[in-house]
């Protein structure tokens, strides 16, 4: 890649007069000798994935093999469509998306890790939502993939996408901060706008822990996803406004890699701290225990 933080990828976007997909795309044909035709065929085909696996975890049996989560989804979808959402009907909806992504993951269902499979729900439930709203062609929102991806290769090269490495910050926040830039983009923002959305993203996720009670990516992982996709659409939304991230988002990336470094192990993954030390925490991995004997 030409390019190794937001601040390089920005500026060629302004001297090529591109948007960051059509520098992500360019890049990764040149890097992979496949043409632009089969770089965007291969998205397609995980964008199709990502469509599934939003109408699977609303249509379908999501309930998890150990038995904690599965139909959160549906009862969202139910109550958006019953009631006024108080935070709001599309709002509601990327939400409920979101949670159905990660309900199939959860119950072994075929999804695309964007950036991990922990955080799979948010990019999904932003993309598919809004194209359902706006009437976006498939093709605009491949794009979009290829934008987040950019944004995900500059924070996995110079952070943290694992929480068994940086915490919750990494995996939830990654996505967050993936799925608002490339929101920025697909309503025809700016190359620094949508930079700029980044780090009011990735801002509001700094420090949060990865404690999955009984080590699965269930409880509390699912309804992150559920709150991710909404501070994305969030983040957007400020950027498209025009509000900057005063602390420039590459050094909000540095950030992220500096506290997820400090963060305890038993913060990272183990389920040794956190929700998953807490009474019912503790009681619920008991149960799963006996049930293996």
């Amino acid at each position: 890649m030409r390019f190794r933080n937001l601040q390089e990828l920005m500026e060629l976007c302004v001297k090529e007069s591109k948007t960051i997909s059509e520098i992500m795309i360019q890049d990764q044909s040149e890097e992979s000798g496949q043409s632009t035709e089969e770089i965007m065929t291969v998205m397609t085909e995980y964008y199709q994935i990502m469509k599934s696996a939003v109408h699977k975890g609303l249509t379908e049996e999501t309930k998890s093999p150990s038995g904690l989560t599965g139909g959160d989804a549906k009862k969202v979808e139910e109550y958006r469509k019953r009631e006024e959402a108080s935070a709001g009907d599309i709002a509601c909806q990327a939400m409920a998306y979101a949670l159905a992504v990660s309900e199939v993951n959860a119950s072994m269902g075929r999804i695309v890790a964007t950036p991990t499979a922990g955080s799979c729900g948010i990019i999904p439930g932003v993309f598919v939502s809004a194209q359902e709203r706006f009437g976006w062609d498939d093709e605009h929102l491949v794009r979009g993939l290829f934008c987040a991806g950019a944004i995900g290769y500059v924070i996995a090269n110079n952070s943290f996408i694992s929480g068994a490495e940086g915490g919750c910050q990494a995996e939830i926040g990654s996505a967050i901060g993936m799925a608002a830039g490339a929101m920025v983009e697909l309503r025809g923002g700016t190359p620094e706008q949508a930079v700029h959305a980044v780090g009011l993203a990735l801002k509001n996720t700094l420090g949060l822990i990865c404690d999955p009670v009984g080590g699965l990516v269930e409880i509390p992982c699912i309804v992150r996803n559920g709150f991710g996709a909404v501070n994305a659409l969030a983040a957007a939304d400020m950027a498209l406004a025009g509000v900057r991230s005063a602390i420039p988002s590459d050094e909000v990336i540095d950030v992220m890699l500096e506290v997820g470094s400090a963060m305890p192990s038993r913060h990272r993954e183990t389920a040794q701290g956190g929700l998953a030390q807490t009474p019912t925490g503790r009681k619920i991995m008991k149960e799963l225990r006996a049930r293996k004997k």
